[in-house]
């Protein structure tokens, strides 16, 4: 089998060959550890991220500094609002269960679940401490509701821990995204105090601030005057840093 995928691979291990060959069991922790590895970097970022806020440091700053490093690399060094989706949780719980039925510790994969718990709750806590606690009458538009952009996939995605805390406190949420609008519906259906928009544009529309999500494209440049105009309280959080503030 080994043969044959190397030959069907030929055309593309012409620079250098690109297959590993491994027994099956290690070929699947293989996989597990480079989700957890990766859910990590994150993880890893959104702990110096809230530490950057508390210090009046720019985190983006930060990123491209160690990023810059070749031992280190510029990719999942993004902090946000935290990861979701179908691999990197299942499989950070899955190789931490394995490691418990082995009495093996896994502190660090531990901790990048804590982390990224915390991490769901920290935008709507910040717009919350805007208001002073005081979210109910206000409405806040919410730009992005899959857990990455490019895809409508709504598995474990941030937006769903922020809209919970936003509407359990008396907010009302008024949300876009370009593809994952018919699977958000579908999962928060019952959630009375959430409107869809069929545009990011009109998720605007008597809001009091703006909460970025997903890092779709299309969120990347805004017209700041209109969205100081139309956003009563004149506040974007972006949960994606996609904005300089310079």
């Amino acid at each position: 089998s080994a043969e044959t995928m190397r030959q069907l691979y030929a055309p593309f291990n012409r620079n250098r060959d690109r297959l590993i060959v491994m027994d099956i069991r290690s070929a699947e922790f293989t996989k597990y550890a480079a989700n957890c590895m990766l859910a990590v970097r994150i993880s890893f970022m959104n702990e110096m991220a809230n530490l950057a806020d508390r210090l009046g440091v720019d985190i983006e700053h930060v990123r491209r500094g160690i990023g810059s490093d070749p031992r280190i690399g510029p990719h999942f060094l993004y902090a946000g609002a935290g990861f979701g989706g179908s691999c990197f949780p299942k499989d950070l719980r899955a190789l931490a269960h394995t490691a418990a039925d082995h009495d093996e510790p896994v502190d660090i994969l531990t901790a990048a679940m804590q982390v990224n718990q915390r991490q769901h709750h920290i935008l709507a806590g910040k717009i919350s401490r805007f208001f002073d606690g005081e979210l109910a009458g206000r409405t806040v538009a919410l730009w992005g509701l899959a857990f990455k952009a490019n895809t409508d996939d709504m598995r474990e995605a941030p937006s769903l821990k922020v809209i919970d805390a936003l509407t359990a406190a008396g907010a009302k949420v008024r949300a876009y995204d370009p593809v994952a609008l018919s699977n958000a519906r579908s999962i928060i259906k019952d959630n009375k105090n959430v409107e869809f928009t069929n545009s990011a544009e009109a998720a605007l529309n008597g809001a009091d601030v703006l909460a970025v999500i997903t890092e779709w494209l299309e969120f990347r440049s805004p017209n700041f005057e209109d969205l100081a105009r139309k956003l009563k309280a004149k506040a974007i959080f972006d949960g994606r840093n996609l904005y300089d503030t310079a």
